[in-house]
């Protein structure tokens, strides 16, 4: 497994290995003790996972949990996602700061806990898997707003299809 960097110190892009042959390819998506070791979390455990289904253009996020923040390791299984974190914890250097990565295949985002997250659909559509570190509470969830000035996020799509709840998120100074 690769990991890279991103411009938030938590969020790392990860590339499995591949094992290919003239069929195509096979990865191990999660090993959790691997996954414990290469992202120095020795207490990281999955509860919970999620998959998504988008067409075109559609944008989800930006969502958060506020007392039960959750880990998410995002995988785009099929199709192309521009995938987002936006860093909302008050106290960290890189507070209000965006990290954007095209995910499609085999690269996965580690999203850490208390992070905003989403993703736009680039491709003709997109299945996501992403396995959380909390289980979903609606009551919990809050939303940044998508197109935020203050965060000033430099999506790819010019007229996303956004959910009305999505719409109604919060700016970064009222969260």
């Amino acid at each position: 497994m690769q990991l890279s960097a991103t411009a938030i110190a938590d969020v790392k892009i990860i590339r499995p290995v591949l094992h290919t042959d003239t069929r195509g390819w096979l990865m191990e998506s999660h090993t959790e003790q691997r996954y414990r070791d290469a992202l120095g979390l020795p207490d990281l455990h999955f509860v919970q996972d999620n998959v998504s289904h988008s067409k075109h253009g559609v944008l989800r996020g930006l969502h958060f949990q506020r007392s039960h923040p959750q880990g998410k390791l995002v995988t785009c299984v099929s199709g192309e996602i521009f995938d987002v974190v936006v860093d909302i914890r008050p106290a960290s250097p890189t507070y209000g700061r965006w990290v954007g990565v095209y995910l499609r295949g085999a690269t996965q985002l580690w999203v850490p806990p208390g992070l905003a997250h989403g993703f736009a659909v680039t491709g003709s559509h997109a299945v996501c898997v992403y396995k959380c570190t909390d289980y979903y509470h609606p009551a919990d969830e809050g939303c940044l707003l998508w197109n935020d000035a203050a965060v000033g996020i430099d999506w790819p799509l010019a007229e996303p299809l956004v959910s009305d709840k999505d719409r109604a998120g919060l700016p970064l100074a009222a969260l």
